[in-house]
């Protein structure tokens, strides 16, 4: 191989910063923002670093030389965040037993007309009709007169009557038990409900974690906005971490299996998600494909989750591109009959 132009040295200088700041990202799904918050910031770079990085690969493999070999240990040894940014194969097992579960971030069914069209409503509830989910999970949530949900078993808990939304969760089974876990200083909030299908009883989350309140669209990074900007998206990671840590609490005292369904809003390198994720799958993970899409902008950002407990198996997993909110749908078929060994 032939030296290095000096055009390759300064891309090379480059590509190590690169990829030394995605291994040190790597921490961020096993350190506490509580303990170190920056380190939070970094998790919300990790699919950017990692395209960054492959690009860089390929570049060094193309004009043959070693260097592509440092983008790659980096990447092999951050494999597993790779899956979770990208799903290589579908799984398409589709059993009529299959208990269908339906993750929805509403937007309060276009309430305030964020969306520039016409019967978002009557088209969420239409949409929801046609895939028929047997569980529905639904955040922000906004008890309209035109409510067209119609099932059986339903538990809805609105957090304030000032914003007037909340959570709902909706079964096509028996809800034996139903609760909110009522998050401190927060309009986000987390419900639960035990569910009984056939002989077995499953608890079902509907989370909605503090929101980072980023939008790329219309954020205007000044010094000043910067630093406010800052400031509030750690105390938001803060708060997010309190939230996950009371979810995990409240879930350790059920003996039932336990689904965690709703809006992260944060990704999946991120240590909440990885709290959340003890003894589960990521149902994208296991049986989705592509980059699963969940929050409409324009990277493909994954913030909202269906993560099943180990014993459940996952046979096929979507996302629902449809433009009636902010968020799109997401849903799991589980094979509830099938009991698992825990690893």
């Amino acid at each position: 191989m032939q030296k290095l132009s000096i055009l390759d040295k300064m891309l090379f200088v480059v590509n190590s910063l690169l990829a030394t700041i995605l291994l040190i990202s790597f921490l961020s799904y096993y350190i506490s923002p509580n303990t170190f918050s920056f380190i939070s910031f970094l998790s919300l770079s990790i699919p950017f670093l990692i395209i960054l990085n492959l690009l860089f690969l390929i570049y060094w493999v193309l004009k043959l030389k070693k260097q592509f070999l440092l983008s790659t240990i980096i990447l092999l040894i951050g494999f597993q965040y790779i899956t979770k940014f990208y799903g290589f194969s579908e799984k398409k097992i589709l059993l009529t037993k299959d208990l269908k579960i339906m993750s929805y971030n509403v937007r309060m069914f276009n309430l305030y007309n964020w969306i520039d069209k016409k019967d978002i409503e009557q088209n969420i509830f239409t949409f929801i009709k046609d895939e028929a989910p047997d569980i529905l999970c639904i955040q922000e949530f906004h008890p309209s007169k035109k409510l067209d949900i119609k099932y059986p078993y339903q538990y809805v808990k609105i957090k304030t009557n000032q914003n007037n939304f909340g959570h709902a969760i909706f079964s096509k089974y028996k809800i034996i038990k139903s609760g909110s876990l009522d998050f401190s200083n927060s309009t986000n909030n987390a419900i639960y409900a035990d569910i009984v299908k056939d002989k077995d009883t499953i608890r079902i989350y509907n989370v909605h974690l503090e929101s980072l309140k980023i939008n790329p669209k219309e954020e205007t990074l000044t010094q000043e906005n910067s630093e406010k900007l800052r400031i509030r998206v750690e105390n938001a990671f803060k708060k997010q971490t309190n939230q996950a840590t009371l979810i995990v609490q409240h879930q350790e005292k059920t003996t039932y299996k336990s689904i965690i369904c709703g809006d992260f809003n944060n990704n999946a390198f991120s240590w909440v998600y990885h709290q959340l994720k003890t003894n589960k799958n990521d149902a994208f993970e296991v049986a989705g494909k592509g980059f699963g899409k969940t929050f409409d902008n324009i990277f493909p950002f994954r913030i909202d989750f269906i993560l099943t407990d180990k014993r459940l198996e996952v046979n096929n997993f979507k996302t629902f591109e449809v433009n009636y909110s902010d968020h799109f749908p997401i849903m799991a078929r589980i094979n509830f009959d099938k009991d698992l060994t825990l690893n």
